[in-house]
């Protein structure tokens, strides 16, 4: 069931773009979220060379990652609604000249303090764009065949995105220093500049007054931003400390209040209405699933690839090429046909039971692995998210109407750093708890590493097991449109 469409036209609506153009424009937002990506996974192999050349504690180099996370995960629902209100072009522009500002500045940094403010400003500027580039990318490609082509571009840029990071930030540190795998995003960020002022179609918005909610903006970005907060210092104070405990409840306080506000205010930032379509409500929390389980294959894996089998950052990331070149060769070779044939629901099913396939597997991966035998055929299960990711944006913003494309991927975008956010809190901690208790036990290192890693790859198989019963229950009755 889709959410009622508006009775006006939306004032957002603009004049039908050539064909070429809607190509260029594509590639600029997959650009856009190429760079997104890759930023995330290049800091975290380049994070050593970090620590010691600016002189990090621990504790405090967690907050590279940390404070980027924190502004992109917390500002994506707000950008997506004022993205829709201002004009989506006009969002992404701005949000891609912030992101490339602000990599010119974590490039040049030279204090911890310095590089913490340039990501938080590289979240900020990630969350403009990304919140309104798959607004933009649905009423572009209107037919259905083209819009799930376009989709499966823009899930397969995604997917990969993170293995070529963890070749590309290897690469970098090990040839130049870390500084430069800021300073690689200053050509891309200027070109995807320069592309979309000329291709992306020019939108008025709705105006301020159609979603001026300032209330439930406080609302909404302070619940978030507190909630993401808490999650990353989960490691640092535990699950049942009183820091977790109370921020947790005010974070539940917030977030409730900012629901309360939006079924009363008369221009609400986020209108119910759009969770009302089973495809959107479905496939975001079906989103949270997936995400949260596949930090566990993204994350983990690379950690147990360094960790127990001794492999350098560069031979990491050529290590996960595989999983990058069948998500690739699905996504954009298969998933959209599949798509047509057999529909959203029943190609997401599919995508689930190949992974969970890749970690039911690695839940026996042993210590002393080969990589032929007992990695590379999870590698090539991987194939199953460029099956799910592709279905599963497609149905999430199925339900959005042209002036709500950019609320809808602003929402989407959000669950999935949510996602994120509780695979990092929940599977990384069970592992180092695993790992801890083993170790004191007086087990090996190695052991110990591998035993938490298949910890988390058990719980990141539950969790995908949940997402598949969930997307068969509340999916089941969705059927695919012909028409957008």
């Amino acid at each position: 069931m889709s959410a009622p469409a508006a009775s006006a036209p939306p004032a957002s609506a603009s004049a039908p773009v050539p064909h070429a153009s809607r190509r260029l424009a594509l590639g600029v937002i997959a650009t856009s979220l190429l760079m997104t990506v890759l930023d995330g996974s290049i800091v975290t192999v380049a994070m050593p060379a970090v620590q010691e050349d600016l002189g990090f504690s621990p504790a405090g180099l967690s907050w590279v990652v940390n404070a980027y996370l924190i502004a992109f995960g917390s500002l994506l629902l707000l950008a997506g609604r004022i993205g829709d209100l201002i004009g989506r072009k006009r969002m992404f522009v701005a949000g891609t000249a912030v992101f490339t500002a602000a990599s010119l500045l974590a490039g040049v940094a030279a204090s911890p303090g310095v590089l913490i403010v340039a990501r938080f400003l590289q979240g900020v500027g990630s969350a403009m764009a990304s919140a309104v580039g798959l607004g933009i990318l649905v009423t572009l490609f209107t037919e259905p065949g083209e819009r799930a082509r376009a989709i499966a571009v823009f899930s397969f840029t995604g997917a990969a995105g993170a293995s070529i990071g963890q070749v590309l930030g290897g690469v970098l540190t090990d040839a130049l220093d870390w500084h430069w795998i800021f300073f690689i995003n200053l050509p891309i960020g200027l070109a995807a500049l320069v592309v979309a002022a000329r291709v992306l179609p020019a939108d008025h918005g709705l105006g301020r007054a159609a979603g001026a909610d300032v209330i439930g903006a406080l609302l909404v970005t302070a619940g978030l931003m507190l909630g993401i907060y808490t999650v990353v210092q989960v490691e640092e104070y535990g699950w049942v400390s009183a820091p977790t405990l109370g921020l947790g409840a005010l974070t539940l306080v917030l977030l409730v209040a900012f629901v309360a506000r939006q079924a009363t205010a008369r221009t609400p930032l986020m209108p119910l209405r759009i969770l009302r379509s089973r495809s959107v409500s479905g496939a975001n929390l079906v989103q949270v699933l997936m995400v949260a389980a596949l930090f566990s294959f993204q994350i983990l894996v690379a950690l147990y690839l360094q960790n127990v089998l001794g492999y350098g950052a560069a031979a990491t990331g050529i290590a996960m090429l595989p999983a990058a070149a069948v998500i690739g060769a699905v996504s954009l070779g298969a998933s959209a046909r599949l798509i047509a044939r057999f529909g959203d629901r029943n190609v997401l099913l599919a995508g689930l039971i190949l992974l969970i396939g890749v970690l039911g597997l690695l839940t026996r991966v042993p210590v002393h692995a080969h990589y032929v035998t007992d990695l590379l055929p999870v590698m090539l299960l991987a194939a199953g998210f460029g099956l799910a990711l592709p279905a599963l944006t497609a149905l999430g913003m199925s339900g959005a109407g042209d002036g709500d494309a950019g609320l809808a991927s602003g929402l989407f975008n959000t669950t999935q750093q949510i996602g994120m956010a509780i695979g990092v809190a929940v599977l990384s901690t069970l592992a180092a708890a695993r790992t801890d208790t083993l170790i004191a036990d007086g087990l090996g290192r190695a052991e110990a590493l591998t035993e938490g890693y298949r910890l988390a790859f058990a719980v990141g198989t539950g969790l995908l097991v949940a997402a598949f019963v969930i997307a068969f229950a509340v999916l089941q009755r969705t059927e695919r449109e012909p028409d957008a």
